[in-house]
């Protein structure tokens, strides 16, 4: 089973952001810290957080394994399940994310509180500092 837990931060909204990325597999640990180069919300920033994991999955051809998804996102993850957001600005990245979930036969999504993505959440600020400085 694969963990991946997914955050966003951003500084204004919209704004420059960075997203965090924790994988965890067996034994190892995959952290990814990554600014992102366009200004986005923050929402936006977290459906592009939960893309950017689940491609970084598939560059490790991960795709057929148990993937349990966490996101501390209560928008990403309702609309995921829902299948649907009414903001016209998240209907994109909304297909974008289910499209990519569609390449995982075996995935849960779950919301969790933001204590518990705090290894996500750090990597996060610290691609925002990063795009900052830029």
């Amino acid at each position: 089973m694969i963990r991946l837990y997914v955050d966003a931060s951003t500084k204004g909204n919209p704004g420059p952001c960075g997203v965090g990325i924790v994988i965890l597999k067996d034994q190892e640990q995959l952290q990814i810290s990554q600014p992102l180069v366009h200004n986005y919300t923050n929402h936006e920033a977290e459906f592009i957080a939960l893309i950017t994991g689940l491609n970084i999955l598939l560059e490790h051809h991960w795709e057929n394994e148990w993937v349990s998804i966490h996101s501390d996102s209560k928008i990403v993850v309702q609309s995921i399940e829902k299948q649907y957001t009414k903001k016209p600005e998240f209907q994109k990245l909304l297909k974008g994310a289910l499209q990519q979930l569609q390449k995982f036969p075996l995935h849960s999504l779950t919301w969790i509180p933001e204590k518990q993505n705090q290894g996500a959440d750090h990597l996060a600020r610290q691609a925002l500092q990063k795009r900052l400085k830029e």
